[in-house]
Order: C-alpha cells, then structure tokens, then sequence
C-alpha cells in the first residue's frame, strides 16, 4: 500500500474536509437523527489527528481525545468512498493506538452507529469489543459503545 500517513492537528484543513464528507455520509444513514451527535463531535481542540494520503490527495482521517487519565475516545474515523476495502481504516485505528499507548494511555473507547455495520465489523477485527454505553451515549439506543485495552 503506497501512502503518506500524517500526524497533525484538528485544525488541519484536510481533516476539515474529511470530517465534512463523514457527516455528509451520517446525515445519508441517519437523516435527522444525526443532529443529535452533534455536539458530541466538535474536534477544535483536537492534537491527535492522522490523515492518510494516496497520491497527495486525503483519503482517509481519524483523532482521538483523552476519556480520563487512563484512555483516549477514537473519534471522526472515516475513508472517502472509494478507497475503502483497502484497509485504510484498520491502519488508521492502528496509527492512532501506536499513538495512544506511546503516551501511556492503557485503553481505546469508542462509539459508532447500529446502521454503520462495516465499522463495527472494522473494530472487532481491530481487537474492540462491546461495553455498556459510556456518558454522554448512555441512554443513546442508536450508539454502539466499544473498548480495547492497549
């Protein structure tokens, strides 16, 4: 796989971008009921994003923010439409946890959504397993929370 991976900020402008296409798509699987979400997926104060590039064009993003002292939430994971199967998204997950447990974090939280299947499926082959929905997804039938130890 010939790609450039890049450690940066959430004020990145290519993240920005990223992060609008993965709304857009959220918005299409969830229509009104992704407004819900958004207060939960601000990312301006974000240190820990990492894009992918292919051919200098950003294909693929996510960041993670500290849950505690112990554990960092993986949040805005996303691979542009036609660059997924590739495994850009497992190397994403992987940058960020090489990231995480670097700065001694112990564990990775995370929440997706019951209608997105594929990342599910994504972050069980990566090692996460289903937990009781942590704050603020705890009364969120919808949200899907996850837990790896690193």
């Amino acid at each position: 796989m010939n790609v450039d991976i890049l450690k940066t900020d959430s004020q990145n402008d290519d993240f920005a971008k990223l992060i609008s296409l993965l709304d857009d798509d959220l918005y299409r699987r969830y229509g009104e009921l992704q407004k819900q979400y958004e207060k939960h997926n601000k990312v301006a104060q974000i240190n820990n994003v990492v894009i992918i590039y292919r051919d200098k064009i950003p294909v693929a993003c996510g960041s993670f923010k500290e849950q505690d002292s112990h554990s960092v939430e993986l949040k805005r994971i996303f691979v542009v439409n036609d660059q997924r199967g590739q495994g850009l998204a497992k190397l994403i997950v992987s940058k960020l946890e090489e990231i995480a447990k670097s700065r001694g974090y112990k564990y990775a939280v995370l929440e997706t959504g019951i209608k997105q299947h594929e990342a599910i499926n994504l972050y069980k082959s990566c090692g996460y397993y289903t937990i009781a929905n942590y704050e603020p997804y705890t009364e969120n039938t919808n949200s899907i929370c996850m837990k790896k130890n690193l």
